[in-house]
């Protein structure tokens, strides 16, 4: 599947929109370690993905497909894609939190953990500590060393 990837310099008001059109947090999108990307084809926008790197952990922030191009596969190869950035990036392990797609997560390898295992600078994100709610999984996949 080929797409178009572009970082976005800034939050936009596009990604703002679609993040909050798939009820994702943009409260934090300003601060300083937030990567987020636009997805694209010949077709037009497919969504947006983001990454927040702290070291050698990276939390996977807000992937989110828009409406008319769900069910395609899309999410899947945005998935890989920020997980090949990330290890290109020197991240060893991702991190997520989930209210909502939690199969889709364990299709692609990722476990679910206890709260209480984050590493601390995975626990001190705004995204882990107040942005996603206590009810949300907390995901961990190993990345292969380079």
């Amino acid at each position: 599947m080929a797409f178009n990837a572009a970082e976005l310099p800034e939050p936009t008001a596009d990604l703002v929109a679609g993040l909050d059109a798939a009820g994702l947090p943009t409260d934090d999108l300003h601060e300083p370690g937030r990567r987020f990307y636009r997805f694209e084809d010949d077709s037009g926008l497919i969504g947006y993905g983001g990454l927040e790197q702290t070291g050698a952990h990276t939390l996977i922030r807000s992937i989110a497909v828009v409406g008319d191009r769900r069910g395609e596969g899309h999410g899947s190869a945005i998935l890989s894609w920020l997980e090949t950035r990330a290890a290109a990036q020197q991240a060893s392990a991702l991190y997520l939190l989930t209210t909502s797609a939690t199969a889709f997560f364990q299709r692609h390898g990722y476990a679910v953990l206890s709260r209480s295992a984050a590493p601390p600078a995975i626990a001190a994100s705004r995204q882990f500590s107040t942005l996603c709610p206590a009810s949300a999984a907390f995901m961990f996949k190993e990345l292969p060393t380079q």
